[in-house]
């Protein structure tokens, strides 16, 4: 089952899916998070990981931020890392990129600032951020939980809910409404590229649009 919906979302892109978030009365995707090394698409199943300001406590098993997020997730996952911890540093590097990659892992959303941008892009791994810092995480944050609710924008983010992200948003979908919102997002998905086919051909766009856009998120009855 989380093969075919992988597979499904894959073929959406954020706004499709925003827009079906809209349409069930979900929270839309979230703005300003950018393709920091590659523009490319990336969707999946999410893996959490939430960072803390300061050093870890002394009785703390010692382990690199985000490693036991790359190490238990599936190939095809997106980790998503929520570094809002007010201190100016980077939540995740290239050894990451690179252990990530290695595992088949689709790319990392993270809520704040990434470093090693440059190695990331390299290799094709997909950094999504709030933006790039060359300041290292050591001495500033550590790893406070992995697999616990996060905060991305003003969502609240469970592990194992899923994402899209591209160049226009991040849109995310509780695990619980994924098959309602794929349905919704390729539907809509599916009248968006007959109104382009309909432009392409000739037709104005102020007819092929004003007849339906406006409408389109609109749920008929029996839908």
């Amino acid at each position: 089952m989380n093969e075919q919906i992988a597979t499904r979302l894959a073929r959406l892109d954020a706004c499709a899916v925003s827009d079906a978030l809209d349409q069930l009365g979900l929270a839309p995707s979230v703005t300003g998070l950018r393709a920091l090394s590659v523009r490319q698409r990336i969707s999946g199943r999410v893996t959490t990981v939430r960072l803390a300001a300061g050093k870890p406590p002394a009785d703390a098993a010692p382990r690199h931020l985000c490693t036991t997020a790359i190490d238990t997730s599936d190939a095809g996952a997106v980790i998503v890392v929520e570094q809002k911890t007010g201190q100016e540093c980077a939540g995740w590097g290239g050894i990451l990129s690179n252990a990530a990659r290695g595992r088949g892992i689709s790319g990392v959303i993270v809520e704040g600032l990434a470093r090693d941008v440059d190695e990331a892009a390299d290799i094709g791994f997909p950094v999504y951020g709030r933006g790039s810092t060359a300041r290292t995480a050591r001495g500033r944050i550590h790893e406070a939980e992995t697999g616990g609710p996060v905060t991305v924008g003003d969502l609240t983010i469970h592990d194992g809910d899923w994402v899209v992200a591209d160049s226009s948003g991040a849109a995310f979908v509780p695990a619980a409404s994924i098959e309602a919102v794929l349905d919704a997002a390729e539907n809509i998905a599916a009248k968006e590229a007959a109104m382009t086919k309909a432009v392409l051909a000739g037709n104005p766009v102020s007819a092929v649009m004003g007849a339906s856009y406006e409408h389109l998120l609109e749920k008929k009855s029996g839908e």
